[in-house]
């Protein structure tokens, strides 16, 4: 979807792919080693695409990026039951004792 619209904004497929990857947050030499180029490659398609896109930096093209990006992380479902994890060996019991004291003393705040 992203590079689709990068493309439209008169991108080539190569920019659109290192526009792509730069605004998932790769670093320029995360993004040459992915496509394997040269990291002064990544770099001139990123003066390319700043000039394109009409951006002074990585953050504005990331910016502009961010609402054409589509996240392909699922979440857990929420058909599945929840496995029970609690342990209760770590929890404080139920008593009937005064705060600050022992029953039977006083709380221990003048008495």
């Amino acid at each position: 979807m992203l590079r689709d619209v990068l493309t439209q904004k008169g991108l080539s497929n190569r920019e659109a792919e290192v526009a792509e990857l730069v605004t998932k947050g790769l670093s320029n030499k995360e993004v040459a080693s992915q496509l394997f180029v040269t990291e002064k490659t990544v770099k001139f398609h990123l003066t390319n695409i700043y000039k394109k896109m009409n951006v002074k930096s990585r953050a504005q093209l990331i910016v502009w990026c961010m609402p054409h990006l589509s996240f392909t992380e699922e979440a857990p479902e929420a058909n599945q039951p929840a496995t029970n994890t609690t342990n209760n060996t770590n929890t404080i019991p139920a008593g009937n004792a005064p705060v600050g004291g022992l029953p039977g003393r006083g709380t221990g705040f003048g008495s």
